[in-house]
């Protein structure tokens, strides 16, 4: 906690230098942590390693049904989620990624690169390296810091409450040992069953707005007991006793 109200003093710091310095036309070099750092503003047209940086972080606020794509190019559904995470965290909503945008991220962001209130530990219970299960290891966990970005804006959208993820990443003999679905998301590092303070309900209702396009929860076979939500692109979606 301490480590991050410092982050955050450093982060509010860079954006009062950039305020009074008249640099908001640039992000500006600051290294604001220890995970990653924008060198420049980002804004529609745009495109590159640091746009792909700025998606994985944004993707969790997506419009109503939309899984964004991370492919390093700033188009409209970036704008879109750009515009906002500016509204959810009370920036100036422009769609324009500069250095406030960049401060707000930086004061999430830990130094391994996952958000504030999730972690890898709590998305991947079955192995350590993230092997073993549909895809390689890398491709597992790129997939699951992604998931925890989602799950961060999905956390703040209902009032920073806590979510506690049962389970995560499923090598193929977690998966086996558990009973999942042969095909199951969970094998791809891009699923979490939730549970927490939030009713089940809601949380099935929420993920809609945050970057899902697989949502199960009661109602649904096996899935009284908590929300399904992965990352597939092909919209499913089925929790029939909560109207989804």
């Amino acid at each position: 906690m301490l480590r991050r109200m410092i982050r955050l003093a450093l982060a509010l710091t860079m954006v009062m230098g950039a305020l009074t310095g008249g640099l908001l036309a640039t992000a500006g070099p600051a290294r604001a942590d220890e995970c990653y750092t924008w060198g420049r503003t980002l804004s529609a047209g745009m495109s590159g390693s640091d746009v792909t940086e700025l998606q994985i972080r944004v993707a969790g606020h997506a419009a109503y049904g939309e899984v964004m794509a991370v492919d390093g190019a700033f188009g409209p559904a970036t704008k879109a989620a750009v515009t906002r995470f500016q509204q959810a965290y009370g920036l100036p909503a422009d769609g324009i990624a500069g250095a406030q945008t960049f401060a707000r991220i930086y004061a999430l962001q830990d130094p391994d690169c996952t958000p504030a209130h999730f972690t890898y530990a709590e998305l991947n219970k079955c192995n350590s390296d993230w092997s073993g299960g549909a895809v390689g290891a890398a491709t597992a966990k790129a997939n699951g810091l992604r998931t925890l970005w989602k799950l961060e804006a999905l956390r703040h959208a209902m009032g920073d409450v806590p979510l506690t993820v049962t389970s995560g990443f499923r090598s193929y003999s977690c998966n086996s040992a558990v009973g999942g679905a042969s095909n199951s998301r969970h094998l791809y590092g891009d699923a979490a069953d939730l549970v927490g303070s939030p009713s089940l309900c809601r949380l099935a209702q929420q993920a809609r707005y945050h970057g899902f396009g697989g949502i199960f929860g009661p109602g649904y076979p096996d899935h009284n007991d908590h929300t399904h939500v992965d990352g597939r692109t092909a919209r499913s979606w089925s929790a029939p006793d909560c109207g989804v």
